[in-house]
């Protein structure tokens, strides 16, 4: 890390304000070169993180800009590194017209994700913490906002400590016990070695139990909605939506392929698949739609299962109804509640999580509908910050927990101390993978490839 990198930091749309980031150990003089203060001063002589006023000027001389600038020194800065960062208008021509300003002075391009490499490789951040920045920048709701904010806050990382310090003191207590048998050092009693694994254990569990609703925060649920031609599935997505994103018709058949969009429903980001009607296709296309249909009903957390509340069940809701059968969770959606109601709910078999009458036209039992989806993926009590967003940290904490359930049951066996030992050992490596104190290179690698250039 002896090279300064620069990026830009807010993209390349056309924007109000433009951010261009600079850090390294030339991260100063490099924007001393193609900023001047308008007070005639270097930028380097300001106190750090005071916006200065000034002139942003190209290898040529010429102005570029009138922006605003601004520094940190080490290690008070987000990367731990001198920074610096230039406030320009938000054209893109003029980013990248001081990007390449800052590539004469000496710096590099910098890579995706590399600012917050650097904060970690230099001890800003954790890695819990470094995940949390990109989990807020692809944050779709509030709740995944306000979680992301938590850990990158250090509210994960102070729970995950709080388990590693208490398994370290067993590490320590028993280790000395055993290295150094002739000092005087109160044995350690199995009885508050067994406490501090049980506490342990109900902790880590605590926090795997998060995960689930940690990954629909971030992926969303995905629901298919199903249902023979006409039902109103087309129709209930674009109610759903808000705005008119399938087509709707009167002919059977309109919809061949899979549509796919998130929304909030209930307060739980979906990811709503809009389907091919159920029924004996008549084309190659439509074959195809079915079956794409029954793909995506099969990959579903939900499904909506839709039927025409003006009609009576007829034979065409039968593979609707053998898709019910399988699903995971089950919503029957009687639809056309604004017609008069022909369907006998009475009809429908007993695998339905719950029946609503709706209308997609007149938008009637939307907010029925909603309930019950926020009562089928309830949040769960973890305060913001401490619910697990991705498949990785959910990892550290299983192997984390699997090895402390070896040691307390190598505990009750009445094995040697050192059998405890080995597993709490794997406990903390495990934990320390969560929080990048043992992480390899390439887990770290392929971290930071989520994240874009300039962050």
């Amino acid at each position: 890390m002896g090279d300064t990198i620069a990026a830009i930091a807010t993209g390349m749309a056309v924007t109000a304000i433009g951010i261009v980031r600079v850090s390294g150990p030339g991260a100063v003089e490099a924007a001393e070169r193609v900023f001047r203060p308008a007070d005639g001063s270097s930028l380097g002589s300001h106190p750090p993180r005071k916006l200065v006023y000034g002139e942003l000027r190209g290898p040529d001389g010429a102005v570029i800009d009138l922006c605003l600038a601004t520094i940190s020194r080490a290690p008070h800065s987000y990367t731990g590194e001198d920074t610096a960062e230039l406030q320009c208008h938000g054209s893109p021509a003029v980013l990248r017209a001081a990007l390449d300003a800052l590539f004469a002075a000496g710096a590099r391009q910098a890579l995706p994700g590399e600012f917050t490499r650097r904060a970690f490789l230099n001890g800003r951040l954790d890695l819990v913490q470094a995940e949390a920045v990109i989990d807020i920048i692809e944050a779709e709701t509030a709740e995944g906002a306000r979680n992301a904010v938590g850990q990158l806050g250090g509210a994960m990382s102070r729970r995950v400590d709080g388990i590693y310090s208490a398994l370290l003191d067993i590490e320590a207590h028993f280790g000395a016990v055993l290295d150094y048998p002739d000092e005087d050092i109160e044995p350690f009693e199995l009885g508050r070695c067994r406490e501090v694994l049980s506490g342990a254990l109900e902790e880590l569990n605590a926090l795997l139990g998060t995960f689930e609703r940690g990954r629909i925060m971030r992926e969303g649920v995905p629901v298919a909605l199903v249902g023979r031609p006409n039902a109103g599935k087309s129709s209930l997505l674009n109610a759903l939506l808000g705005y008119e994103r399938a087509i709707v018709t009167s002919s059977p058949g309109t919809t061949r392929d899979t549509i796919e969009e998130k929304v909030l429903l209930g307060g739980v980001l979906v990811r709503l698949t809009d389907t091919a009607g159920l029924r004996s296709a008549e084309g190659e296309a439509e074959r195809l739609g079915v079956r794409r249909a029954l793909a995506a009903a099969e990959g579903a957390e939900l499904v909506l299962a839709v039927f025409d509340g003006s009609e009576p069940l007829t034979a065409a809701d039968g593979e609707t109804l053998a898709v019910a059968e399988r699903a995971r969770r089950v919503i029957a959606v009687i639809n056309k509640a604004d017609l008069p109601g022909r369907l006998d709910k009475s009809d429908l078999p007993d695998v339905f999580d719950a029946v609503l009458d709706l209308s997609a036209r007149t938008l009637e039992g939307l907010d029925a509908l909603a309930a019950v989806v926020a009562g089928l993926f309830p949040a769960p009590s973890a305060p913001a910050g401490e619910i697990l967003t991705n498949a990785r940290q959910a990892s550290a904490v299983s192997r984390a927990a699997g090895a402390v359930r070896a040691a307390l049951e190598a505990l009750d066996s009445g094995l040697t101390p050192d059998a405890v030992l080995t597993e709490a050992e794997e406990a903390l490596s495990a934990l320390g993978e969560l929080t990048g104190r043992t992480v390899r290179d390439d887990v770290v690698d392929r971290i930071f490839e989520r994240f874009c250039v300039g962050k």
